[in-house]
Order: structure tokens, then sequence, then C-alpha cells
């Protein structure tokens, strides 16, 4: 299949009605006139009579399909251009026409086609001009200098060329404008995929406590009518703060290119997801190691989203109802460590199972690598290493 090409606003004049007869009736007119005036200084060759002027007309009319059927056009055009020669016509404009359709040719990809039509009409003017002409008209003439012969190849190779160069031109073109919607989508795809990624890490972790807490209150509800005061509390809280994050991401779909109204959260919100935590049933030690640094945003954020998800997942699959999360501030790089002592539940928690995923997406788009499996000891770990040299993408 070939691609639609944008037109100009040559070629939507041109091609107005489908065919460009615009342009072929310009070229009639022009070649008519020329031959016409050419005319006046061959006195030698046969005069411009009716049946010259329809061999002109003849080799102008298939150039209304010289972009529909370039190959038959070119062929036909030369014949009618050599039958003009053979009856021994003046020259002069005619050989424009060939011209305008070897172009079509060669701008199509046919330019086999045009070079086999350029050559046989060069080699019927070699016959005609030099050996055939005893017996064709006009009578008494004699043959042709071959000095005029280089200037006819000239044209021949310059048309050729010329077509080339814009053939060439127009491919490029082409394959120009396929790269540019090719990076488009990809952008979109990966805008896609980064806000998928971050609904899917805020929602997660605020359902997952809201999941826990609905439970507790449930079973506690007539029992420790208190205590489910207090769950009740905690998912209010968790789907306040859940609805917030929302809002934010879809408020940079709204508004693209214009700042968030509130800034991405970062490793300096960790207590809030220590307190989550603790309200989901889990206890969460935090250690650092190294001098803290300040964090590039793409990389705070990610690091946040990492500890997050990974608390998630042990809130959803662990039996453990503890967590160490270790963060480690090295030369131009942060070190994230997730540890709980298990074992894994094995039950369904309902999750999209696009978590760990996720996390390694975050990594990698920083240039960064995440391990996420169990240990020996039948517990599991997750660790990432985010370097914090400015290769975050736009």
């Amino acid at each position: 299949m070939h691609e639609e090409r944008p037109r100009g606003p040559w070629e939507r004049w041109e091609r107005g009605g489908g065919l460009p007869w615009r342009s072929t009736l310009l070229i009639a007119v022009l070649v008519m006139a020329g031959t016409g005036f050419a005319a006046r200084n061959q006195p030698d060759r046969e005069a411009l009579d009716a049946v010259g002027r329809l061999l002109l007309l003849l080799g102008a009319v298939p150039l209304l399909f010289r972009h529909r059927r370039p190959v038959p056009v070119v062929f036909a055009v030369t014949a009618v251009t050599l039958g003009y020669l053979v009856a021994g016509y003046p020259y002069g404009p005619v050989f424009v026409m060939v011209a305008v359709a070897c172009f079509a040719a060669v701008v199509h990809g046919h330019r086999t086609a045009a070079w086999w039509a350029i050559g046989l009409l060069w080699a019927g003017h070699l016959l005609l001009s030099h050996w055939l002409y005893r017996w064709l008209p006009p009578a008494g003439d004699g043959p042709a200098p071959w000095g005029q012969e280089l200037p006819a190849a000239a044209f021949a190779v310059a048309v050729l060329a010329a077509s080339e160069a814009v053939r060439v031109r127009r491919e490029q073109g082409a394959q120009q404008r396929a790269e540019r919607a090719a990076a488009e989508r990809r952008r979109a795809d990966e805008e896609r995929l980064r806000i998928a990624r971050e609904l899917h890490d805020v929602l997660a972790h605020s359902i997952s406590v809201i999941n826990v807490q609905a439970g507790v209150g449930l079973a506690l509800l007539d029992s420790d009518p208190e205590q489910a005061r207090t769950a009740l509390t905690t998912i209010k809280a968790a789907s306040k703060e859940a609805l917030g994050e929302v809002r934010q991401v879809l408020d940079t779909l709204r508004t693209p290119g214009d700042a968030p109204r509130s800034p991405a959260p970062g490793l300096d919100r960790l207590p809030d997801l220590v307190e989550q935590a603790a309200a989901a049933g889990l206890t969460v030690a935090v250690a650092s190691s190294g001098p803290p640094a300040a964090l590039p945003p793409g990389a705070d954020l990610a690091a946040f989203r990492i500890v997050q998800e990974a608390l998630t997942n042990v809130v959803r699959h662990s039996g453990s109802r503890t967590a160490r999360v270790r963060i480690g501030h090295g030369s131009g790089r942060l070190e994230l460590t997730v540890d709980d002592d298990g074992p894994a539940t094995g039950t369904e928690a309902g999750g999209s199972g696009n978590g760990l995923a996720g996390m390694r997406e975050r990594a990698a788009a920083l240039g960064g690598t995440i391990e996420a499996g169990a240990r020996p000891d039948g517990g599991f770990r997750v660790h990432a290493v985010l370097p914090l040299r400015p290769r975050e993408t736009p």
C-alpha cells in the first residue's frame, strides 16, 4: 500500500478533479504555441499543418494519466513524439512532453521505464537524422550534424537527473514524516504507560489499606465499636489522600505543559507512608545510611513509588506484619531495600499483577535496576539502585 502523501498548493491546484488537467492543458498550449514560433525559423522542415498539430495534441493527452499510469504514458508520449519527427515536422517544445512524462515515471518509482523511453527516443532520433532521412519527409533533407547530438544527450541526462533528485527528495520527506509519526506514537505510548503506572501506584496502596481496614471494621463492628471507628477513620483518610493524588494526575492531563498544582510525592513523605502501613497493621522500620543528598524530582518520585509498592505487596501477599526499609545514599546513586520475613500467604489479593513491572519500568526509565524475589529464609526482598545523574526522560 502507498502512503497518501500530503499535497502542496501546486499539486492541489493542478489535480483539482483527480486528474492533472490544468497543468496538462497548460503544457499543451505552450507546446502548440512554442512549436508554431519555432516553425518560422525552420523553413526546411515540413509545415506545421493540422496533422502536425493533431500529433502534438495526441502527445499531450496521455499526460492526463501520468500519475496513475506513468509507464504506459511515458511510452505513449515517446511513440507519438517519434511519429511527429518521422513526419518531418519542426523541432521545438515537443520534447517537453517527453520530459514531463519521464519526470512523472521516475518520481513514481519507474526509473527503468523512463530510461528506456529516453533511450528509444534518442536512438530513433539518431536513425532519423543520420540514416532514414533519405526516405522520409521533408524532401531533399540532408543528414543532421553530429554536433547536435551532444546537446540532445545532455538534455536527456538533465531530465533524468532532475527527476531522480525530486524522487529522492520526496522519499526522504516521506521517510521523515513516517519517523515523526512513529516518534509521536512512541511518545504517546510512553506517556500512557507513565500515567497508567502512576495511577496504579496511587490506587494500589490506598485501596490495599482501605481493604484491610474495611475487613477490620466489619470484624469489630459489634464487639469493639471504637476500634471499628478507628478503622473507618483510616479508610476516610486513605481514600481522601488517594483522591487527591488521582486528581493531581488528572490535572496534568487536562493542562499539559503546566506545572502541577501540588508537588509530586517523594521520600520526604515516607513518614506518612509508614503511618498508612501501620494503619493497615504493618509495622515498618526505616533506616538510612550515608549523607542524605537532594534528589532529582524524577528519582525522588520513583523512590517513593517503589517503596510504596513494595509495602503494598507486603500488606497484600505476606504473612509478616513487619517490614524493614533501608535507604542508602551513595556517590551518585540511591539504594532502596525493602524486606519482610514472610511467609507468602498464597491468597488472591485482587491486584492487577503490574506492581513489580511498574517498579522495574520506573527504575529503567532512570537507568537504574531493581531486583525482587524470595529470600532463602522464606522472606521477600525488593532491592533497587537508582542513579542520580540526569538521565530522566522528559
